[in-house]
């Protein structure tokens, strides 16, 4: 009988551990179960190690997919994403990604293998060699940390994990040199995370903020998505105070949008800045107050902004705040609410205490939708299909699209039990169907639908392949319009002739089915609806194509 191949692995060492696994073996004791990215050659070591500690792994076909799926997946579960991927083009791959984990402060973790430790900075024409793995990520993760020692992967990822845990969630990229995954090393405790509370702000910045909402005649409330560990408190805070709520995109549902004094996501509403400025105090709390959620500069406001966010820094970045309180925005709003020792209500008896405020934001939501009603009215029955379908509890992922951002975002309202994951700020193309997976994984039984446009969805159109793999329901609905629709719409207005704007028909459903998946047209509202109930039932992805044409 013929002798086996040799093979050029290792056998797992009785007395010590390769790198490789020390890396997982840290990520499992942090608790990660799930892991996104695509093996190489040079991080084999790694995926050698996954099954053994439990944790699944999935793989989209390219490298940004994994990133934006572990985003969601994030977002959905509540704990770090992780993404693995291979040297040099691969790490690039997942670059946009990690800038847009960044941008909307997800708990990424990437793990990389790099150049060896005693690699010249001299090129040698290493397979995936680069000048810099670190200076790279460094331009778009919070840390980008090259670990030199066995004993140095353990306390990287320990490192990162206390940061997700204590500061602003934002990503990381741990890199280990290639001849320390594969070296053996005696197997030392593993290191984890230290248990810590975030903090609460300044006692008397809580006096001076509960003194200055309490007294306020025009109070208003400003959610972004740093406040949505915190959505009991921001509803009792609002509904005490009769104060009504404006969200970012990321804030997006932490206060049910049907509520009375919910104005959704409007800060891009010139009726609704306008109002924001006329208020006496302003209770802006874990958001920017940046450009990319109002759609121009934050015009002066006319009093009092107290803002709450885990992050020092936004207490003078842009608008600065003059009574700042600094902490975890749930621990903060419940000792704010008991600095104020304001009585509870119900939302009932909010109701009749504060009638006027409700029909003061009813008449501010009309005015608001008049501004918009002309260009967004082809939309809004397609929207209100989707609405009459999904449960209250379902996922949404967006795209940075015209039927995202002037469609389901202002239009589609969200309970606080479901999720709506948009990539604002860095603003990338093509999040939303990687998006859905993430989230699906994260939660096979909850129902996600993906939203697009047909020229964001090419951008990582080869993840229904992926979403094949799942065989679990996945409706992807996108309302192609030929092309990018937002910049063709803006050359016009500029006066422009468009140019490399519209693209060649394409047949989505046909190719969703030739990746095995489900793919139909939705030529009207109520096909749309039909067809998403179908797809919630059916394992596998079903792409529902709604025309232009008929959705103008």
């Amino acid at each position: 009988m013929p002798e086996p191949p040799a093979t050029t692995h290792a056998r797992r060492p009785r007395d010590g551990l390769t790198g490789g696994e020390t890396l997982v073996r840290a990520l499992a004791a942090h608790g990660v179960t799930q892991a996104f990215g695509i093996p190489g050659t040079h991080n084999l070591e790694i995926y050698r190690h996954l099954a053994a500690h439990g944790i699944t792994h999935l793989n989209p076909r390219h490298e940004q997919g994994a990133g934006y799926a572990a985003d969601a997946y994030a977002r959905v579960s509540g704990r770090p994403g992780v993404a693995i991927t291979t040297t040099g083009p691969a790490l690039l791959n997942i670059a946009a990604a990690v800038g847009q984990a960044y941008s909307d402060s997800v708990p990424l973790l990437v793990v990389s293998p790099g150049m060896p430790l005693r690699h010249p900075r001299q090129s040698t024409g290493l397979l995936h060699e680069m000048r810099s793995q670190t200076e790279a990520l460094r331009g778009v993760a919070a840390v980008s940390h090259r670990v030199s020692s066995a004993e140095e992967i353990g306390v990287a990822v320990a490192r990162a994990f206390t940061l997700f845990r204590t500061r602003r969630p934002r990503p990381v990229h741990i890199e280990i040199p290639l001849d320390l995954l594969t070296a053996v090393e005696p197997a030392g405790p593993v290191r984890t995370a230290p248990p810590l509370s975030r903090a609460t702000a300044d006692p008397d910045a809580l006096a001076a903020a509960a003194g200055a909402l309490r007294s306020a005649a025009r109070p208003g409330i400003v959610l972004g998505g740093g406040a949505r560990g915190a959505a009991a408190e921001c509803l009792r805070l609002a509904e005490e105070l009769g104060a009504p709520v404006v969200t970012s995109a990321n804030g997006k549902g932490i206060v049910a949008e049907t509520h009375p004094l919910s104005l959704g996501v409007s800060l891009h509403s010139r009726s609704v800045r306008r109002w924001l400025t006329e208020r006496d105090v302003v209770l802006a709390v874990g958001t920017e107050l940046a450009e990319s959620d109002l759609w121009e500069p934050l015009p002066a406001l006319g009093g009092t902004l107290v803002r709450a966010d885990i992050d020092p820094a936004q207490m003078y970045a842009g608008p600065p705040a003059d009574i700042p309180l600094v902490g975890d925005a749930r621990r903060t709003l419940r000792s704010l609410l008991a600095a104020s020792a304001a009585s509870a209500a119900s939302a009932a008896s909010a109701e009749e205490t504060h009638p006027d405020v409700h029909r003061a934001v009813a008449a501010l939501r009309e005015e608001r939708n008049a501004e918009t009603r002309s260009q967004d009215a082809h939309l809004l029955p397609y929207l209100a299909a989707i609405e009459s379908v999904l449960p209250a509890n379902a996922v949404l992922t967006s795209d940075s699209a015209q039927c995202c951002y002037y469609g389901a975002i202002p239009h589609l309202p969200i309970a606080p039990e479901g999720r709506y994951l948009h990539p604002t700020g860095f603003g990338t193309l093509g999040y939303a169907l990687p998006a859905a997976i993430g989230a699906k994984a994260a939660d096979p039984a909850r129902p996600v639908v993906a939203l697009s446009g047909d020229g964001g969805l090419q951008f990582s159109v080869q993840e229904l392949a992926t979403a094949v793999q799942l065989r679990l329901p996945l409706p992807v609905v996108v309302f192609d319009n030929g092309g990018y629709g937002e910049i063709r719409d803006e050359m016009a207005s500029r006066g422009d002739r468009p140019t490399a704007v519209d693209h060649p028909p394409v047949d989505l459903p046909a190719l969703a089915r030739a990746y095995g998946g489900h793919g139909v047209r939705a030529d009207s509202p109520e096909a749309l609806a039909g067809a998403l109930r179908r797809a919630l039932d059916t394992p596998g992805p079903t792409l529902i194509t709604v025309p232009q044409e008929l959705s103008r």
